[in-house]
Order: C-alpha cells, then structure tokens, then sequence
C-alpha cells in the first residue's frame, strides 16, 4: 500500500481524509511521521498555501505527501474569510470567535451564499499536481449541530436541510469539498 505524508497536525482533517481513501492509501499526519511544526501559510490564495505544506514536507523527508488548504468564501463578503478561515477573528484560531465575527458580519444580509473550497497539492516523486474540490451552500443565522470542526455548525451545503455539524461523517462526505478533491486525487493517483 503506498504511503503519503499528510501535511496537517488537524485529526479532523486526517480522519476525513481517511474515510474517503478506505485503505487504498495509507495516511500518515506529520505528527505521526515525526515532524514536529505546524507548517505557516502565509499566501494570499489557497494553492500557494497547500503547495508550501507539500513542498516543506517533501523537502525534509523526500517522501510523496499532500498539503491541503480550505477555505470558506461568502458571496456577500466578496469572498471572505476566504483564505483567512482559520484565522479569520485572531491568530489564535479559535472557531467560536471566528463563527462568531463570520455571524455578525452577516447579520442583516439577505444573501447568505457561501462555499467551502479545498485546494490539495499533491507532490508524487518530485513533480506537483493540485486538485480542488468545491461545495456550495449558505450560512445560517446560528450554529447548530455538535460534530465537524471548524465552520461545519453554520454550513448547510446545496440540496441539504442540516448544516454539515448536524451530519454524520457518511453523511457529510456525500457533499463534502474534500472529498470532491481527494477524489480527484485518488482517480489520478490509481493512474500512475
């Protein structure tokens, strides 16, 4: 089984990841491969930031891996928190305070559009492929559910009455941005 180097410490991230990949591949996180940093992301645009995490952790261990980066861009908001999801009210990543601010900059809008948007780089024997994966939706006017991470309590993607906290993994992975790009990224993966 081919071994890749995820390039996140978020178990989150990495039990998604690993429910798409169903023991096709196996997944190790960088915690778990003995790199002990949380790798900066400190771009403009989702690609450069999943590049950087793909390409400082092929440069230490020459091993394939991917990084990921995703952001969650509001249509009102001319795209934001956008690249700055995780950082969105303070350096701190704190999703309550950043659910909190995403809420009140919304208050009063009457478009709540928003998508999730994954960028995966994927870096395979020395030569960088990217894959994206997209999940539209909008945001609701309070959290509800208790399960996902991040921003999950106030997404309900298109063609769904729950917002992604109030979903089962299965569940969530039936509409999920991540998973859309790890698909990419397995079909080109079982092509080499």
């Amino acid at each position: 089984m081919q071994k890749l180097i995820f390039a996140t410490n978020n178990t989150h991230k990495a039990e998604e990841i690993r429910s798409v990949l169903e023991g096709r591949f196996t997944i190790t996180t960088l915690k778990e491969a003995g790199i002990d940093m949380d790798i900066p992301e400190p771009f403009d645009t989702l690609e450069e930031n999943a590049r950087k995490k793909a390409a400082t952790v092929y440069h230490l261990t020459g091993i394939s891996c991917f990084g990921e980066d995703t952001g969650l861009e509001t249509n009102t908001l001319n795209g934001e928190p956008g690249v700055k999801s995780a950082r969105y009210a303070g350096e701190e990543r704190d999703f309550a305070a950043n659910i909190e601010k995403l809420l009140d900059q919304l208050k009063g809008k009457t478009d709540r559009t928003a998508r999730f948007r994954t960028v995966i780089s994927l870096i395979l024997n020395g030569a960088e492929h990217q894959f994206e994966g997209i999940c539209e939706g909008s945001i609701t006017v309070q959290p509800r559910g208790e399960k996902g991470f991040g921003y999950d309590p106030v997404f309900i993607p298109h063609n769904a009455s729950r917002t992604f906290a109030e979903m089962s993994l299965p569940e969530k992975n039936q509409y999920s941005h991540r998973k859309k790009a790890m698909e990419q990224l397995i079909q080109f993966l079982i092509t080499q």
